[in-house]
């Protein structure tokens, strides 16, 4: 062995030849020794290189990180390595696939190990450099591809999530849809028999009217007979049919079965109004009155869980899809119905906000707690128990505003409770 630790003739020859930067260095880090591979790649002749300082050669170098490198293999007699992943550009070398790869510059993995003298003392370090830029542009290549992957299954989810969206979506509308064809076609039905049941009545009452006048004139009649004993048996004949009271409670009866009926009248044209099913395109409409006949159809929910107060303002007719617009009102009412705990306030309250409208549905329950609020129109979320609801009222709500150029928003007032506001342009924009 060299004394200074440099390989003798054969081996040197081997050195100089192979695939590998070598380079020896002493404790000052002070080139002994530089072959073929650095020059080739640093552009530096052996006699350039030898006897000067790596740091000289290349002032891009780290020295604090290199000299504590080399004394470290020095003191501690052993090896040590950097790859490419860790320190990618030990040495400024330029790439060795300049036109099949978009890497620029080498990327290397180093050893340092200490060479021994007689004595086995180390008195020098050898540095190998091995070209890793080939595994460093697949390992690059990959992580793009796995990159790209990502994203792509990323999109993919997103997709999913959309396509399961509209799908539920859809099957919601097209259940409005359906409730709202029943809901016309059983108004339909009913009108035609309560149509003539009214009619009926009304001709009843004229019929009694006139029957009541002919039993009062005979009763007059025959109280200005004189005859005591026709008298006596027409009285009989009263109280055994209680006349008194029939004469009274018939008109209050046949009262009472019209006004029952003018109620049928309602709720069927109430039901027609709420499913707008012979109207499914963009018109005028007048919110107070989808607001009135949805809260009629759904009524029975409502009246046993709070009283309902309407605070209307004056609202010029708004464009719309009347039958979608009734659809929100129904799902904002009857969540506000839910959430009140035992027996509490609704709030309707409409009015106009420059070119556009709002209609406010407010509860005095719970409220909507802040971290919620963010995620409540999301679709598929809700705070209902199991089998209780989809969690898509408010989605699709949403996203029927959203259509119409309009805002839907939720906010919890100081005095408590939830507040569900709709903005919506009177005309829409085109």
């Amino acid at each position: 062995m060299h004394p200074l630790g440099l390989p003798p003739a054969g081996l040197e020859a081997v050195l100089e030849n192979i695939n590998l930067g070598v380079v020896v260095v002493d404790a000052d880090c002070r080139v002994l020794f530089w072959n073929r591979f650095m020059v080739i790649h640093s552009g530096r002749l052996p006699s350039e290189a030898v006897g000067r300082s790596l740091f000289e050669l290349f002032p891009e170098l780290s020295e604090r990180w290199l000299r504590q490198k080399v004394r470290g293999v020095l003191t501690l007699r052993n090896l040590a390595f950097t790859t490419w992943q860790q320190r990618p550009h030990l040495f400024p070398f330029s790439g060795t696939r300049p036109i099949t790869s978009h890497l620029s510059s080498m990327y290397q993995n180093c050893t340092f190990f200490p060479l021994h003298d007689g004595q086995q003392e180390p008195r020098a370090a050898c540095i190998t450099v091995a070209d890793a830029t080939d595994a460093a542009a697949r390992q690059q290549e990959l992580e793009r591809l796995n990159a790209l992957l990502e994203v792509e299954k990323e999109q993919q989810a997103q997709l999913i999530r959309r396509l399961e969206e509209a799908q539920a979506q859809l099957l919601q509308s097209e259940k409005m849809a359906a409730i709202g064809q029943l809901a016309a076609g059983v108004a339909h039905e009913i009108n035609n028999p309560v149509g003539f049941v009214y009619s009926n009545l009304n001709s009843l009452r004229g019929y009694l009217d006139q029957l009541m006048g002919l039993v009062d004139g005979l009763q007059t009649q025959v109280q200005a007979s004189g005859n005591t004993e026709l008298i006596q048996a027409c009285e009989a004949l009263g109280q055994a049919a209680d006349y008194g009271f029939l004469r009274e409670d018939t008109p209050v009866l046949l009262g009472e079965s019209c006004e029952g009926l003018e109620r049928v009248k309602r709720i069927v044209k109430d039901l027609r109004d709420f499913s707008h099913v012979d109207n499914g395109e963009w018109q005028f409409a007048d919110l107070h009155q989808g607001l009135d006949s949805t809260l009629n159809v759904i009524w029975n929910e409502v009246k046993f869980k709070a009283q309902v107060v309407k605070a209307y303002g004056e609202l010029p007719p708004v464009q719309c899809i009347a039958s979608q617009i009734n659809q929100v009102f129904l799902n904002l009412i009857v969540n506000a119905a839910q959430a009140i705990v035992e027996h509490g306030v609704i709030t309707l309250r409409t009015g106009t906000q420059g070119d556009c409208v709002f209609v406010e549905i407010k509860d005095d329950g719970p409220g909507v707690p802040a971290d919620l609020a963010r995620r409540i129109f999301e679709p598929f979320f809700t705070t209902k128990p199991v089998g209780k609801g989809t969690g898509l009222g408010l989605s699709v709500s949403y996203n029927i505003i959203e259509r119409h150029h309009g805002q839907l928003s939720v906010s919890s007032p100081a005095e408590g409770g939830a507040c569900f506001r709709i903005v919506l342009p009177t005309r829409q924009p085109g």
